[in-house]
């Protein structure tokens, strides 16, 4: 399906909303029926039509519409972030007992429901190296029932194999989990290559404009069926027909703001692997990246996160390039328009820094949608 079709004309019957180009925000609390046997079958099966805007919405179908074109899945579930997005792919798989694979310093919230929440229903995860699939082969137990991985996490950018890993799975029986926020769709098909569900926090670059939250979950009609019936309705962390309005503005530039974020920083890459005050730079479609030829051959392209450590002594120097930088600005998250810094010191006490743990010393930036010349002359005054 075509790309320009997709975000432009996919799911837009404009002929029922009097011919609007930008579809309506359906903003209903309910629908109502015509007869008793019509709202008795939306009991029966809430996927089926429109009862109660907690499950199905016209405005968030077009998005969902869209989405699961966009990943080349059979169905699409849209929740308010990509945390409750990833709650509910985990619980809809796993059972009291089971066992979960996955890659070594997860996205926040999901570590935190690996390590709090699920050993109270009995619920274990085993923590593996993803660059190598022996670690995944490994790691497999009996009763493993879900591999949850990040290609590229947020942070090292490390990589999976995951068409490898996506084989391994399924010769066990086991679902496969990815986080796909990096690359989004348009740089990385996950489906494609094997994996059960596409996740992806569409907060970031979907929705481009750093207003609005959302969390999308990708697979097969089946798949979403189960977690629509159960996690989805139960929890009720589906995304409301306002901020799903956002994320369809947000979609139609996509493919334009990848682009000129992708062209920003190449320039913002060069400067940096060449200054004196930067020790590595970590970015997946680099040729000097350690899966560099992994990266290639899964992703047709990469975006503007990037990581690196900064040559330093103390932890008042990390402290002092950030707060130099005057287009950067400190925060959590990426994908929107403005360009960000976070250094990994901000997660821990200053009285722990030491200098020779690289990842003491390691800053992630974001390039948004500033020029990368622009940027480069603002890394340039900060690290002076």
């Amino acid at each position: 399906m075509d790309l320009s079709y997709i975000l432009n004309e996919l799911a837009e019957d404009r002929s029922q909303y009097f011919n609007a180009i930008a579809p309506p925000i359906i903003q209903t609390s309910n629908f109502a029926f015509d007869t008793v046997e019509a709202m008795r079958n939306a009991f029966k099966d809430e996927m089926s039509g429109y009862l109660y805007s907690r499950g199905l919405n016209p405005t968030v179908d077009i998005l969902r519409t869209k989405l699961a074109a966009l990943d080349n899945a059979e169905d699409c579930l849209v929740f308010n972030n990509g945390a409750a997005a990833i709650f509910a792919a985990v619980l809809a798989n796993v059972k009291s007992g089971d066992h979960i694979v996955s890659v070594h310093h997860p996205y926040t919230w999901a570590a935190h429901m690996f390590d709090k929440i699920l050993p109270r229903f009995g619920v274990s995860t085993t923590y593996v190296d993803g660059t190598k699939i022996e670690a995944f082969e490994r790691a497999i137990l009996p009763n493993t029932a879900l591999i949850y991985l990040e290609s590229p996490n947020s942070w090292l950018l490390d990589i999976q194999d995951l068409r490898a890993v996506a084989e391994l799975a399924r010769s066990e029986n086991i679902v496969t989990l990815i986080d796909n926020s990096y690359c989004t769709p348009i740089y990385q098909k996950p489906i494609e290559l094997g994996i059960d569900i596409a996740m992806q926090t569409a907060t970031k670059y979907i929705g481009g404009h750093s207003d609005t939250l959302g969390g999308v979950l990708c697979g097969s009609a089946a798949m979403m069926k189960k977690i629509f019936d159960s996690e989805y309705l139960c929890v009720g962390s589906g995304i409301q027909p306002l901020n799903a309005w956002l994320l369809l503005r947000g979609l139609r530039t996509l493919p334009m703001r990848l682009e000129h974020i992708s062209r920003s920083t190449r320039t913002v890459l060069a400067f940096l692997k060449h200054h004196p005050r930067v020790e590595e730079v970590i970015f997946p479609l680099d040729e000097d990246f350690p899966q560099y030829e992994l990266a290639a051959r899964q992703m047709s392209g990469a975006s503007g996160l990037l990581s690196f450590y900064l040559r330093a002594e103390t932890i008042g120097e990390i402290e002092r390039f950030c707060e130099s930088l005057k287009h950067f600005r400190m925060a959590v998250s990426w994908g929107g328009h403005e360009s960000l810094v976070i250094p990994k010191c901000a997660s821990f006490d200053p009285a722990d820094f030491d200098a020779q743990k690289k990842l003491h010393r390691l800053v992630r930036l974001y390039v948004g949608l500033e020029s990368g010349e622009y940027l480069v002359e603002d890394l340039r005054q900060a690290l002076q």
